[in-house]
């Protein structure tokens, strides 16, 4: 999954686009509801070793609220983490470039517009 392919999706499926609010961070981009502005979701790019890895590139990150009773089990995945700059009891960031498919990443922001609206 890359920014693009995600973007897409929301646009098509969440009648969303991205927002860059931030002239420090032009590449972190808020996925949010129109009609309350609320955040689902939060795409940046952070340091491997913000996520606990011992590499020395940036890595695409997406930021999307779950269940506090789901989030333990979902960090036992494979390329989900404790979020990253958000409430890690309701937040989670998931690595784009990861072994998770497309389909669970799209889940997960689904989950994500619902728990926010």
């Amino acid at each position: 999954m890359d920014r693009q392919g995600l973007f897409k999706y929301a646009a098509m499926h969440l009648k969303t686009v991205p927002d860059y609010p931030w002239k420090k961070f032009p590449n972190y981009a808020i996925l949010r509801h129109a009609q309350n502005r609320k955040w689902y979701g939060l795409v940046m790019d952070v340091a491997a070793d913000r996520l606990g890895l011992k590499a020395a590139q940036r890595l695409d990150i997406l930021n999307v609220k779950v269940h506090p009773e789901a989030s333990y089990f979902l960090q036992q995945k494979s390329g989900i983490f404790p979020a990253y700059h958000m409430n890690r009891e309701h937040w989670i960031s998931i690595l784009l470039d990861s072994d998770l498919s497309n389909k669970e990443i799209f889940s997960l922001l689904n989950q994500s517009f619902d728990l926010t609206k």
